[in-house]
Formats: structure tokens, sequence, C-alpha cells
């Protein structure tokens, strides 16, 4: 079956992409379906991991949260989002998201576009600025433990 004739995606038929922040379970891609304008991605993300201060230039971007919490960062704001709850990103807006908790934390992250023009297609994306200032010591200035990730590598 094609991308273009692909109605319904089944978790099994996702395509499961590990990385040093979470495990994820792509669900919409344009190479999954016929998707111009979304992205969508089950997130796992153990306790104690993170993914890191990053921006998208030129999508934006919701995290929903399924299960566990997480402790959401846009710009120098944050929440703790439970089962249920979101937040917002605007493109080019820099945002991480926190699992300091005991439980596993399960999100959804869908952005858009999902192809970019080809002007913009070139870009780096994500962008990291993790180990830059202020973002670097953001969150240990508010006394917030570092997250550990990458086989053990505190990262702030």
């Amino acid at each position: 079956m094609t991308p273009s004739d692909r109605r319904f995606v089944q978790i099994a038929d996702a395509l499961r992409e590990p990385n040093v922040w979470t495990n994820n379970e792509w669900l919409c891609r344009p190479d999954i379906v016929a998707a111009r304008d979304l992205l969508l991605v089950r997130a796992n993300m153990a306790p104690g991991y993170c993914h890191p201060f990053h921006y998208h230039p030129h999508r934006e971007e919701i995290i929903y949260v399924i299960y566990g919490r997480a402790e959401q960062w846009v710009g120098d704001d944050y929440r703790i989002l439970s089962a249920g709850e979101m937040a917002h990103i605007p493109p080019g807006t820099i945002h991480a998201t926190f699992n300091p908790h005991a439980e596993p934390l399960v999100f959804l992250a869908i952005l858009s576009p999902a192809v970019l023009p080809e002007a913009k297609a070139g870009d780096p994306d994500p962008v990291d600025v993790g180990t830059q200032a202020p973002w670097a010591s953001l969150r240990q200035a508010r006394g917030l433990a570092p997250c550990v990730w990458d086989g053990g590598k505190q990262v702030a």
C-alpha cells in the first residue's frame, strides 16, 4: 500500500524511531500517509529523560499528554501537564519537554506543516539550543534537577 492509499495507521504499523530523548512511533508523515500539512508522533519518554531546549523554525507544534506528567517549557515559562492537557508552540519558539517524574511519559507531538516549501526544506529542524545561554542553566536557576539522556549524560 502506498502512502497515498493509506487512510488508517494502526500502532502495529507505526514507524518506530528511537532517539536519545524518546522512543517515537510515527503515525502520520508523508512517507506513511499522504499528509502534507500534519506530522504526528507518539513519543514515549522514560522517567528522568528530556528533550532539551530546541525550536522548529518553520513549524508550529502541539504537545498533548496521553499518560504521565510533562514538565513542558514554552519559552522561559513552564507548566506541569497531565493526561488530557496540551501546550501550543508557535513556529520558531524555543521549547523543551522534561519528565522528572517516577512514571513514564507518553505524549503526542503534532507539527505543521509536514512538507516545507522548497526554499525552507533544507533548514535544520529541530534546532537545538539546550547548551546555549540562557537555556543551559534555566532549569537549575529555578532549582530543578538536570535530566538524564544518552546513556546517563546529564543535561540542564
